[in-house]
């Protein structure tokens, strides 16, 4: 039996903080390759390398983050969202192990290939916001603006690809239209996302423990607003057809019976 009152709320307060930790550890030991060298590429750089040097190593590890992202960190973070969607729909007492290595087999193949699809974009994203400015500073914020929105479309894709059953095509298209159709949820996202990786790399601890499942969790959150308004249409939209149908068969019956007269 749950305990009530005060003890209860710090009970189920303890409960989440053990949930989104551990999913959390799951997350990064499955993206062990990746983590290995975003640390010892970015954070681990020595401190009297030239800053020549450290521009060099900078480019050469997100390359090496880029090949291997997709055959590491995102089916590893569709396996996040997976639980991440279990705990938005009210089953928050998921066998967490179980699920989230169902999640990862079952979404495997589908998170590799958009990752190589998000990777290549990003990177020319990435490329050309460089390349622009130094040259011409108003398209370097443009293309600032595309990779914000390509990795707001990430999480939708991640958010899509563990609620739907479509094929890998149809959730990259759809999880850049929702992003570009639904643009105060799309901006929310980023605001919720950008807080949590703020304060995370204030208070470090943040990052092995919480930071990945707590934006998975917002992140499916508000697509799942998003999902359900979308319902809410399509149900207020068939239920007006059906309406039309019963009116138009009423009218129908109506002259036959007055033709019968």
């Amino acid at each position: 039996m749950e305990p009530k009152g005060l003890v209860g709320g710090l009970y189920r307060i303890s409960e989440w903080i053990m949930r989104l930790a551990v999913i959390n550890i799951l997350w990064l030991v499955c993206s062990i390759p990746f983590v290995f060298i975003a640390w010892s590429g970015l954070l681990a750089a020595p401190a009297d390398t030239s800053d020549s040097a450290i521009t060099s190593q900078v480019y050469a590890t997100l390359i090496m983050m880029a090949v291997i992202a997709p055959f590491t960190l995102f089916p590893a973070t569709g396996a996040m969202f997976t639980i991440a969607r279990k705990w938005v729909m009210g089953e928050v007492d998921v066998p967490m192990f179980k699920t989230f290595f169902r999640g990862y087999k079952e979404n495997y193949l589908q998170s590799m290939i958009g990752g190589i699809f998000y990777s290549l974009v990003l990177g020319v994203m990435i490329i050309d916001f460089v390349v622009y400015k130094e040259k011409f500073n108003l398209f370097s914020y443009l293309y600032l603006a595309i990779g914000l929105l390509l990795v707001v479309s990430l999480f939708n894709f991640f958010s899509m690809l563990v609620h739907y059953h479509m094929k890998t095509f149809q959730l990259l298209k759809n999880a850049i239209l929702i992003t570009i159709g639904r643009p105060i949820r799309s901006f929310s996202t980023a605001i919720m996302a950008a807080a949590v990786m703020y304060f995370s790399t204030q208070y470090t601890f943040l990052i092995p423990f919480f930071m990945g499942s707590v934006i998975a969790y917002l992140s499916f959150w508000n697509f799942f607003m998003i999902y359900r308004k979308l319902q809410d249409q399509m149900d207020k939209e068939k239920q007006k057809a059906e309406e039309e149908q019963e009116n138009e068969f009423a009218e129908l019956t109506d002259s036959e019976r007055d033709r019968n007269q």
